[in-house]
């Protein structure tokens, strides 16, 4: 007579089975798929080039592994003022940067500073400060902002309880686009920008296709691949008319606070 078959056997020869199973590697690519299309590569190609690996910072904000640093509290080597002519207007001579650093942090004064170096599209971070008892109001209160390629500004400003028009707030493309939401933290608490600056497609050097931001403060984010009408311009409308570079210096703007702005924590990753 043929004995039961135990239903711990079957149980355990099915966990055997199962096991085998799991324990087979998965394919790291495939060969025998589409193209997908507008590409050169298959649906999950083996072939495919893997991105590199980038060590991110050890805190949300610190600067990543491949990022170029602006600023970290040490000095502001990476930029460049303006030299004052007799009468204390701006020469185009470059020279060091007269911001002062003070317990690690930029102080903004002294005119607008550039980057040494020339950047297009990027991923940008930027902290600020402004001092509960900045005196003034709206525009004159709180006030910086970065210049993308030297012409397009995302605005930096103390928008806590200060009312100012919609395309003059922080997170906004200024005269422009009003961001989505004012995210900005209470005066006197560091603020932070992450933003993404697509740079306008050229040829030669005509806009083809415009610039593009999206842009988060303090975490929120309150632009999204949005479009760059033209270079920022105050009370006036603008385009693409004319000739643009390839690429050009970061600006911060010195928009004469008192006390001024600080900045701490400057970086950025170049992108395609």
């Amino acid at each position: 007579m043929k004995k039961p078959t135990s239903l711990l056997f079957v149980l355990a020869l099915s966990s055997t089975a199962a096991f085998a199973a799991d324990d087979k590697p998965s394919p790291i690519g495939y060969s025998d798929t589409p193209i997908i299309p507008g590409t050169q590569w298959k649906v999950h190609d083996i072939d495919r080039p893997r991105p590199e690996a980038v060590t991110p910072g050890e805190k949300l904000g610190q600067p990543p592994a491949d990022a170029i640093i602006l600023f970290d509290g040490k000095n502001a080597d990476a930029f460049l003022s303006k030299k004052l002519d007799e009468k204390g207007k701006p020469t185009n001579e470059m020279i060091p940067c007269v911001w002062k650093i003070d317990n690690g942090e930029l102080v903004v004064e002294g005119g607008d500073s550039w980057t040494k170096e020339s950047f297009a599209s990027c991923q940008y971070h930027i902290e600020w400060k402004s001092e509960p008892h900045t005196k003034g109001n709206s525009q004159k209160k709180g006030n910086s902002g970065t210049f993308f390629m030297d012409l397009y500004e995302c605005q930096m400003l103390d928008c806590d309880n200060n009312p100012t028009y919609a395309d003059g707030m922080t997170g906004c493309i200024y005269g422009q686009t009003p961001p989505l939401v004012n995210a900005v933290k209470k005066s006197g608490e560091w603020q932070t920008y992450d933003i993404i600056f697509t740079a306008p497609k050229l040829e030669g050097d005509k806009v083809v296709e415009p610039a593009y931001v999206t842009t988060f403060v303090n975490g929120v984010c309150v632009q999204v691949h949005t479009k760059i009408m033209g270079p920022t311009k105050h009370k006036n409308v603008t385009d693409y008319s004319g000739s643009f570079p390839a690429a050009a210096p970061i600006r911060i703007q010195d928009h004469k606070n008192d006390p001024p702005v600080r900045l701490r924590n400057i970086w950025l990753r170049k992108l395609p």
